[in-house]
């Protein structure tokens, strides 16, 4: 039987050690009010006092309601100091300079919503993380799970960049079972909430992880874990992963490419 509380320990340790060996005095993540930032968040909290949560809302309406509300209650029952940066605006002035620097002898291209939250919103936050932990020595925490990195599903420079992450080597349902362990032993509303939550990175509106990966969190988890699954869903998650190697990767150098190919 998995002793979650042993386990917790360890890894507020481990984000204990990645304090340490960088000279850092505090921890800043992205608090978007989903499960895995949930966590990760309450870790950090755990190791370090100085933790701040920042809550970067990019013009969806979900950001600016249930991620906003279970954001702010995580902060609250965890006492996590809480930041609001509002994105939406610079989101779209950069939008803007894109389209002025179209070449004007070509049509100029049209961005939809959707391309342009997924593309822009998850860099901008980053971006956010890491002036304020350069500004105040802080080290970024990441919050993506196995079951996202696996399928390649997060943003590379966006939300795939950080200093250090505590929750990379759990699944979703890993995730979820940790969530509950918290929640049982210190009752929450919001983890209750959070746990209860359709999982959505909140980068348009009506997007739902599963829904776009076209397969459920239970069955890629389960196939992680060691476990037999259908073979389509096989061949989809293969899919995903193959095209997202690329993001599981340093950036390719001549030297270390060349090194590959002998």
């Amino acid at each position: 039987m998995r002793d979650y509380k042993i386990e917790i320990e360890k890894r507020v340790e481990f984000i204990r050690g990645m304090l340490k060996d960088a000279g850092a005095k505090g921890i800043v993540f992205g608090n978007s009010g989903g499960k895995d930032c949930a966590l990760a968040g309450i870790l950090c909290k755990m190791a370090c006092e100085d933790t701040v949560g920042v809550i970067m809302p990019c013009g969806v309406k979900q950001n600016y309601e249930s991620d906003r509300t279970d954001a702010e209650k995580l902060a609250k029952q965890y006492d996590i100091e809480s930041r609001y940066v509002e994105l939406t605006q610079t989101r779209d002035e950069l939008v803007g300079a894109m389209r002025a620097a179209e070449p004007r002898t070509k049509e100029i291209r049209t961005y939809d919503k959707e391309t342009l939250n997924v593309a822009i919103a998850p860099r901008l936050r980053m971006i956010v993380l890491f002036t304020i932990a350069t500004s105040e020595n802080r080290l970024v925490c990441g919050t993506g799970n196995r079951s996202e990195i696996y399928m390649g599903y997060f943003t590379k420079w966006g939300d795939g960049a950080y200093d250090f992450n505590p929750v990379a080597d759990l699944t979703v349902t890993e995730i979820y079972e940790f969530l509950e362990y918290l929640r049982v032993n210190e009752p929450s509303e919001v983890l209750s909430n959070i746990i209860d939550k359709v999982p959505s990175g909140g980068l348009f509106e009506g997007q739902t992880d599963e829904n776009e990966m076209g397969v459920p969190y239970s069955v890629i988890d389960k196939y992680l874990l060691g476990g037999e699954i259908d073979t389509a869903s096989k061949e989809i998650m293969t899919k995903f992963h193959t095209r997202s190697e690329h993001k599981r990767q340093m950036p390719k150098t001549y030297s270390n490419y060349t090194e590959e190919k002998r």
